[in-house]
């Protein structure tokens, strides 16, 4: 890890409640990868379980781009009482990203430098950045291995960083309908979104509300690329030929920009997608593949055979570098976002790796 985290070390941290989730503020300089540096950071973060005697049950869970830090909310048939993951028999952990709307720091927190919010000025974190962020807490929590590391997405660019930077902490990954490297394809569609929030004439004031009418736009557009032309086809189609205006796959665009904009904020949006457009596992290391190969943990990659958004070849490509990796390719009707939708076929991709490694490690016991 980096120097950051190094220094974490003699940092005690300071824990407190707000809403459902605690914070756990960092009060020791810290660097970003683009040289900016803070003078403190805090992190929301949901746990669910206990972490148990021999500290090696700890499930570390990333989100993905507008989600929060409790997957028993948005990955309910995943995460929860009797299901894959219990709380019962792990120590789950989420945090929010750095820079969300949830209550990590984030653009609308006080900038200490002129006692007004950030806003634009938002020294925003890398994928690289977050997990570096994220070390001082697991260090606090006191985990010294984490057993699964799983996330979707811009989840899963965050734990392929961390797996890379700290080969030795993690014992399984689960990286799911994400990429090595955010891809040409990827980025246009954030830079289309960004130059929707920046059309909005309200984006340049300093207010909290700021660029609310070009988030929505943008949220119409990042749907786009989440979905694809045959669900649009099916759950959109109007049910006469005579239609002019107001078809069904406007009305949903609008009714889900208008979602967004009622939980979130415009320059979190805005950072966050700077954020993924910037992930490279390879910058600043020899190379992709190179990068890959640091990669220690038992692995299993889940793709989506239809997601626009994260081309199957993209798993694929991870599933073929990292070495001893696992593939699985699952199909959904919804696209990129089958990775929080199913979950009948997640269990079981899952399921099945962590029962295969788990006799693989009882018959290397029985060898020795």
């Amino acid at each position: 890890m980096s120097d950051n985290n190094k220094s974490g070390l003699s940092s005690l941290p300071e824990r407190r409640s707000r809403g459902d989730a605690s914070v756990f503020t960092y009060n020791k300089p810290f660097r970003l990868e683009s040289g900016a540096l803070l003078n403190q950071y805090h992190l929301a973060y949901t746990t669910l379980g206990e972490l148990n005697e021999t500290k090696s049950n700890a499930v570390w869970i990333f989100h993905a781009l507008t989600a929060n830090s409790d997957p028993s909310e948005w990955w309910d048939g995943l995460v929860g009482e009797g299901k894959l993951f219990d709380p019962a028999h792990y120590f789950i952990v989420c945090v929010n990203m750095p820079g969300s709307a949830y209550g990590s720091i984030g653009p609308l927190d006080i900038n200490p430098l002129t006692n007004e919010p950030y806003y634009h000025d938002f020294p925003w974190f890398t994928t690289r950045d977050m997990i570096r962020a994220y070390d001082p807490l697991r260090k606090a929590l006191g985990i010294e291995k984490i057993h699964i590391g799983i996330g979707g997405s811009m989840g899963g660019q965050q734990l392929l960083e961390w797996a890379i930077e700290e080969p030795q902490l993690f014992e399984h990954i689960i990286p799911i309908a994400t990429n090595a490297y955010h891809s040409a394809w990827g980025v246009a569609f954030n830079a289309s979104q960004r130059l929707a929030i920046e059309a909005d004439v309200t984006w340049k004031n300093k207010r909290a509300d700021a660029g609310q009418a070009g988030l929505k736009a943008a949220r119409s557009i990042a749907l786009l690329s989440y979905r694809h032309y045959d669900a649009y086809g099916i759950s959109q189609i109007e049910e006469t030929n005579d239609m002019l205006e107001e078809f069904k796959a406007e009305s949903y665009q609008r009714y889900q920009g208008d979602k967004l904009v009622k939980r979130y904020n415009a320059f979190s949006y805005y950072f966050l997608g700077k954020a993924m457009d910037a992930h490279n596992v390879g910058r600043s290391r020899s190379s992709i593949e190179l990068a890959l190969k640091e990669i220690t943990a038992r692995t299993l990659v889940i793709g989506i055979s239809n997601d626009l958004l994260f081309p199957i070849s993209e798993q694929q490509f991870l599933a073929n570098t990292i070495s001893g990796a696992h593939f699985k390719s699952i199909e959904s009707f919804y696209g990129h976002d089958g990775f929080l939708l199913e979950y009948d076929q997640l269990n079981k991709a899952i399921n099945n790796f962590l029962q295969q490694t788990q006799t693989t490690d009882f018959n290397k016991q029985l060898i020795k």
